[in-house]
């Protein structure tokens, strides 16, 4: 069996926010594709809420929800309760972590990389994430500015590998 590769894709504001009322917030549509681009034919892990706020099943990517709740289920969910479970059930398939915060920072420790999009600002949110940088386990291998414009705030698309 090949080694799978774990990538968090995260978008997070200089501040940490990640999201705001069960979404994110801001709309960048390069970071919504991208974020697809990523994790097309992957095993996307997720916990229930951020299951919850995608508008649909997404096409081209399994949907692995990890949870507590051992009833939970929905159409199109693979559920999970643990984070061994969760990795299992994408066997050789690359996987990408894709939220919330609890689960980003449940699956850390498991990650090869991490695909960040840096929203620049202090943004208004209800959920956070810690820089993982400041750990000094990763080193940037790729960076790509986007300047802000007109609604959309500046944003660096960054790609991080563990050191």
């Amino acid at each position: 069996m090949n080694r799978q590769i774990v990538t968090l894709v995260v978008a997070r504001a200089t501040n940490g926010a990640i999201g705001r009322d069960g979404d994110l917030p801001w709309r960048i549509s390069a970071d919504l594709k991208r974020f697809k681009a990523l994790t097309m034919g992957s095993a996307m892990i997720m916990g229930r809420r951020t299951f919850d706020s995608l508008p649909r099943i997404l096409p081209g990517r399994r949907h692995i929800v990890l949870t507590r709740d051992r009833n939970w289920s929905a159409p199109g969910a693979e559920v999970a309760h643990s984070v061994e479970e969760a990795l299992g059930m994408a066997g050789d398939e690359p996987v990408s972590i894709i939220g919330g915060a609890e689960i980003f920072d449940m699956f850390l420790p498991h990650a090869d990389r991490l695909e960040l999009t840096e929203v620049q600002g202090e943004i208004a949110g209800d959920t956070f994430m810690v820089d993982p940088r400041t750990a000094g386990e990763w080193r940037e291998v790729a960076r790509e500015a986007h300047p802000a414009e007109g609604d959309t705030p500046a944003f660096n698309f960054i790609t991080l590998e563990r050191a």
